[in-house]
């Protein structure tokens, strides 16, 4: 049994949600994230806070509650030696507990660092020496064992705070706390000290560093990004204003706390306006969660949304005959009719009669069983998304809507409006926010919300923030005739063909992406005659396709490497073609040649980060005699990769990779089809 604080949890959505006033947002005075706090705690301390569900019941924290944890654990930390401008590092999944640690760092004026909770030891080393992190808060077992580890390493971190005891009745080592004991331990120290917190809190300002975020790392060795309380607090507030956000809104903290897209959405926002966090029982659970806590206010990368995706195309493979037809009649109604309303264009009766058919059997239904219900907003951001998957969440009913934004800008640069919303663009600029294009593409911003710094790296924060306070983001972008921002990629990854066309690899990737049955894809040709690619398939949903066919395969290299598999990717590939010659400046980087890898991009093997975007050039020095296959018009090709397995124990992989051809059309063959 996991265990808990003192004090009783357990109180039912349904009782906080009754008793409580709508709330829009705490006073500008509430300038640090402990004030924050402190305004809820007084102004509704009932309203629900945070919930975890656990061994399948959901558990509530109040306001109340969250301050009281928060304020305890602060006692406790002083006393462990946490001191105002320290690093205290956060590992695990979201969590109540983590949450209320994280506060109560704050509340000390220490500085949390989250970390990624599928990071291995050896990827946490660096962060705790560049940060000299002295104590560390994780979830469980699995953590405290990385922590052992990289203990190893770096010395100065001197205490290690576990939530569950689960397996660590053995262990003896030196600076190991139970959060239940501190919890009690703090809790008596401050009624010994009862201004203790409130004297805490007063000493902390705005200008202050309230979290530290590394970057994923990309291009390079990861950052440390210095936010301070006013920058995450003022774009939190300019968000929340945007979409009216109130104290209503439901929110389901599924992604790593690490990523600063979630720490905004279940932490900054969340306090600034008073809303209710749900945290899932576990990643296996969050599809369920996600059903029954009915969110009103939900945010996910496209790789999210493209999951949710294959799994309605896996279903609807499986269905019968007439429920396939009239899921096919109801998108396309729905695609049509969307269009219509996104050109404020005039809609027959008729269509208004089919659509109202549509939600009632197709829609409604569709919503509700991917958690959508109740999703009043919803936001996706990190990678750009494809044009049919954009389509067909607008078309079943969900206000799903795009930003853009960094770690450095905290999120909120450019947002949609309901009424502007555009598959291709993210948006116009935040209120707060100037935006400008170098020569070259470049987009600058300049805002609010910009990071204070990189922390111990002056050359690099000079390098990314100019005097003028301009950020350099490192994106390529175009400003439309509406100044809405279309990003097209990293700056430094848009190159030219060897003819001078231009290429964007990423684009390219997403383009194949955007098919159920394509996970990942790298794409090359910077300096090249034509333009190759790797492509990972869907395990699940090419495993579904071929099972349906009776088609047998023993594993992921198995399958990948079916003759059938290859046809069904090509088709795949031979459609995104079709779409690239439609447009003139992208008409030559076509795919020519491609090939399934034997194995997943993993980020356990650095060849994705945490945040599972690509490392293009580490794959391409790592699979080197893979590329040079494709160029050189080999038609197969033999490879061996090194792999790390969950253990940490290391193994080699190997296969002979087939390579195929692709089919690209003349630019007039591709935009007749597509007219």
């Amino acid at each position: 049994m996991r265990a808990r604080i003192a004090w009783p949890v357990g109180q039912a959505q349904e009782e906080s949600a009754a008793q409580t006033p709508k709330v829009s947002g705490a006073p500008a005075s509430a300038d640090t994230f402990a004030r924050l706090l402190l305004h809820h705690a007084r102004a509704r301390p009932q309203h629900a806070a945070l919930r975890e569900k656990d061994l399948g019941i959901w558990h509530t924290w109040t306001w109340r509650q969250v301050a009281d944890e928060a304020g305890a654990l602060a006692h406790a930390f002083d006393q462990l030696g946490l001191r105002r401008g320290d690093h205290m590092a956060i590992v695990g999944e979201n969590r109540p507990h983590l949450y209320c640690a994280m506060m109560a760092a704050q509340i000390l004026g220490a500085i949390p660092v989250p970390l990624y909770q599928d990071a291995v030891a050896a990827e946490m080393v660096g962060v705790f020496e560049d940060a000299d992190i002295s104590l560390a808060i994780v979830e469980d077992q699995e953590q405290l064992d990385k922590m052992l580890e990289v203990r190893m390493r770096t010395p100065q971190l001197a205490h290690v705070v576990y939530q569950d005891p689960r397996g660590l009745r053995h262990y003896d080592a030196a600076g190991l706390w139970a959060l239940d004991a501190l919890l009690l331990r703090g809790s008596e120290l401050r009624r010994r000290q009862p201004g203790f917190v409130e004297a805490q809190i007063a000493l902390g300002a705005a200008s202050d560093a309230a979290a530290l975020f590394y970057t994923s790392g990309t291009t390079g060795r990861p950052k440390g990004v210095v936010q301070t309380h006013a920058a995450l607090i003022d774009r939190a507030r300019a968000a929340s204003q945007f979409d009216h956000l109130t104290a209503d809104e439901e929110v389901l903290a599924y992604l790593p706390l690490a990523w600063i897209g979630q720490n905004i959405f279940s932490y900054a926002q969340a306090l600034v306006v008073g809303y209710t966090v749900n945290c899932p029982e576990s990643a296996a659970t969050v599809a369920n969660d996600l059903r029954e806590i009915g969110p009103t206010y939900f945010f996910a990368p496209p790789r999210v949304f493209e999951s949710m995706l294959t799994q309605v195309t896996i279903r609807m493979e499986d269905a019968a005959r007439p429920k396939r037809w009239l899921f096919q009649w109801a998108m396309a109604l729905g695609r049509r009719v969307g269009a219509l309303r996104r050109a404020a264009g005039p809609i027959a009766a008729v269509d208004r009669l089919r659509c109202a058919l549509a939600e009632l059997l197709v829609f409604g239904p569709l919503r509700n069983q991917l958690g959508f219900s109740r999703v009043r907003v919803a936001y996706t951001a990190g990678e750009a998304i494809g044009l049919e998957l954009f389509a067909f969440y607008r078309s079943i009913g969900v206000n799903l809507k795009q930003l853009y934004g960094s770690t450095e800008t905290a999120v909120f640069v450019c947002m949609q409006p309901d009424h502007q919303v555009r598959a291709e663009t993210v948006g116009p600029p935040l209120a707060g926010v100037e935006l400008r294009l170098t020569a070259d593409s470049e987009v600058l911003v300049r805002s609010p919300g910009l990071f204070k710094e990189y922390h111990r790296d002056p050359q690099a924060t000079a390098e990314a923030k100019d005097a003028q306070g301009w950020f350099h983001t490192g994106d390529a972008g175009i400003l439309d005739a509406d100044g809405h921002l279309r990003v097209i990629d990293r700056a430094a990854d848009v190159g030219r063909l060897l003819d001078g066309a231009l290429f964007a690899p990423k684009y390219i990737e997403n383009k194949l992406k955007f098919f159920a049955y394509i996970k990942e894809a790298v794409a090359f040709g910077n300096g090249r005659d034509r333009v190759c690619a790797f492509v990972n398939i869907d395990f699940e949903a090419v495993g579904n396709w071929a099972e349906r066919r009776g088609l047998p395969y023993t594993g992921y290299l198995d399958l990948a490497g079916k003759p059938e598999v290859l046809d069904l990717v090509a088709g795949c590939v031979d459609q995104v073609n079709a779409g690239l010659a439609a447009e003139p400046q992208l008409a030559a980087s076509q795919i020519h040649r491609f090939l399934v890898l034997h194995k997943e991009l993993d980020p356990d093997d650095d060849e994705l980060t945490r945040t599972r975007k690509v490392r293009r050039r580490f794959i391409a020095e790592k699979y080197a005699v893979l590329v040079d296959a494709l160029y050189s018009g080999r038609r197969s090709q033999r490879v061996e990769a090194q792999v790390k397995f969950e253990d940490g124990r290391s193994g080699v992989v190997s296969a002979t990779l087939t390579i195929r051809d692709a089919r690209d059309l003349p630019v007039a063959v591709a935009q007749a089809k597509v007219a």
